[in-house]
């Protein structure tokens, strides 16, 4: 009986035709990564604490690392501010990387965030991108004045190692900003040195790097706010997200209950080298009740 002819598993043209379909899901990866989710915008809407339900709720938006730069538009941050304004905030946080080390056209950047405290008020801190030393080492502005100046023309309240006390719907909130980790800004014993007394005021604490959270565990806040990771900017199945620039991996986005209090790590909006996939751009809400 003669044997049966024995076929390869894997001929030449199927080989190819595998290749062929290989190479054309990693090019359409490639092209959603930097031209599809970076500019796919997400809006994150979530409750802070608990009241009886007679208080309504003070709604904070939360916007960080907008990264402006030749892979990070004006045009685009732009679009991101409409959508933080059409949520109706009562007060709006900025919490740094307002550029990537270089601050092209200030009097325009100017303008265009003047677009948010032109609707409610608005408190930012600086981030390790925006000057100082860790940004002279990167070649960029070797100190925070000229980010710190454009910020102030655009009408917001820059908080570098500062606190700043308003009414918001008839509450007290404290808004407390320090300087960046990295840069070895980051003093909250001297902004809080210069907080006015509690009370039953609210107190919302901007720090860039959620990194920075273990110099303020001795000191008195409620929600701290924080930026930088980008929420990994690229997030990879099985791996997580090996990306993220911080220590404490637990820590890369979304709101936590860290020893007692809130903190909440946004994903940002602009991104570093035009990059980000399975991790959108992010208008973050939160509504403290």
């Amino acid at each position: 009986m003669p044997l049966p002819i024995s076929r390869p598993l894997l001929t030449r043209r199927r080989f190819l035709q595998s290749l062929g379909a290989v190479t054309s899901i990693a090019a359409a990866g490639a092209v959603y990564t930097r031209f599809g989710e970076p500019r796919w915008l997400d809006v994150s809407t979530l409750r802070v604490g608990s009241t009886d339900g007679a208080t309504p709720p003070v709604r904070i938006v939360h916007l960080s690392d907008f990264h402006a730069s030749a892979v990070v538009p004006y045009a685009f941050i732009e679009d991101a501010i409409s959508v933080a304004l059409a949520q109706k905030p009562d007060a709006i946080a900025l919490t740094g990387d307002f550029i990537t080390n270089h601050l092209p056209e200030p009097e325009r950047y100017s303008k265009i965030l003047s677009r948010l405290s032109a609707l409610a008020p608005t408190f930012a801190c600086l981030g390790n991108h925006d000057g100082g030393p860790w940004t002279r080492r990167a070649g960029g502005l070797p100190t925070i004045a000229n980010t710190r100046a454009m910020l102030e023309a655009a009408g917001i309240v820059c908080l570098h190692n500062e606190a700043h006390a308003l009414s918001l719907r008839g509450r007290w909130f404290q808004f407390i900003g320090v300087g960046d980790f990295w840069s070895e800004m980051c003093l909250p014993n001297e902004a809080f040195a210069r907080v006015p007394t509690r009370g039953k005021a609210y107190r919302v604490l901007l720090n860039h790097n959620p990194d920075a959270k273990d110099r303020m565990q001795l000191h008195d806040w409620d929600l701290m706010l924080c930026g930088h990771t980008h929420g990994g900017q690229l997030k990879l199945p099985l791996f997580g997200t090996p990306f993220a620039p911080v220590v404490d991996k637990r820590f890369v986005e979304g709101l936590h209950r860290w020893q007692g209090r809130w903190l909440y790590i946004t994903r940002g909006i602009g991104n570093l080298h035009g990059m980000r996939f399975n991790c959108r751009p992010e208008v973050s809400v939160l509504d403290v009740a």
